[in-house]
């Protein structure tokens, strides 16, 4: 892993920020991943260094019970496993949820996502987890249409366009890419056509404006398109 340090600045009207590291970066292997030595593109957030929320906590167990309902393996067991998890996602950094616990927000998020990612990998039904979910955030959304889980009730998926594509339109000569899309059960799909995407956020409190996709993440899916289309 590469450690390094940063800082933050603004000139000219506009913000910076400037990233020194502690050794030499492989550029060999840059160039292997972005195609050039000279630049490249991060995927990066600033880190929430707040202590560990109750709240997280709670969501946790809720789901690790979800997980228990649905294969029978216990509570403690699957705390561990999560643990460990996290321990190897993060190269070797423990984490603790206890109420004295020195772990961040950030380091608590890291482990919900991967409890969550398992359960949509694993088909497990969120029940009482369901309502606990962080569902204004695009992650879960994100989820929700990368397994074709319905964000509603966890049932098969079909991929709703929220941008409607007109009549006549074929779908397959469309770049899915610049459409915001949701993920709904055929039941939820037509319940939302039917009522309206403002009654059908005020019944289930859930986002109605959807996420875009990349072109991987819809190809994954399924979605045909024209994806280089300008």
């Amino acid at each position: 892993m590469q450690r390094s340090r940063s800082k933050y600045f603004e000139r000219n009207g506009k913000s910076y920020l400037l990233v020194e590291l502690d050794q030499q970066p492989n550029l060999d292997h840059i160039e292997t991943v972005s195609g050039s030595r000279d630049q490249l593109y991060l995927d990066w957030e600033l880190a929430d260094t707040r202590k560990a929320r109750p709240q997280q906590r709670r969501l946790f167990f809720t789901l690790l019970s979800d997980i228990y309902t649905w294969s029978g393996m216990p509570t403690d067991f699957l705390k561990e496993l999560f643990y460990l998890q996290y321990e190897e996602y993060t190269f070797g950094k423990q984490i603790s949820l206890s109420d004295t616990t020195e772990s961040s927000v950030s380091d608590a998020n890291v482990l919900l996502d991967l409890v969550i990612d398992f359960m949509f990998t694993w088909r497990v039904p969120f029940k009482q987890g369901y309502e606990l979910l962080p569902r204004e955030q695009e992650y879960y959304q994100y989820q929700c249409c990368r397994h074709r889980v319905c964000m509603i009730c966890g049932n098969r998926a079909d991929i709703h366009h929220v941008d409607v594509i007109g009549a006549g339109l074929n779908r397959t000569h469309v770049d899915h890419t610049k459409r915001h899309v949701m993920a709904l059960c055929r039941v939820h799909h037509s319940e939302i056509e039917q009522i309206g995407s403002v009654a059908f956020s005020a019944k289930y409190h859930v986002p109605v404006d959807g996420i875009k996709l990349d072109k991987e993440t819809l190809k994954r899916i399924g979605l045909k398109g024209e994806y280089d289309v300008n």
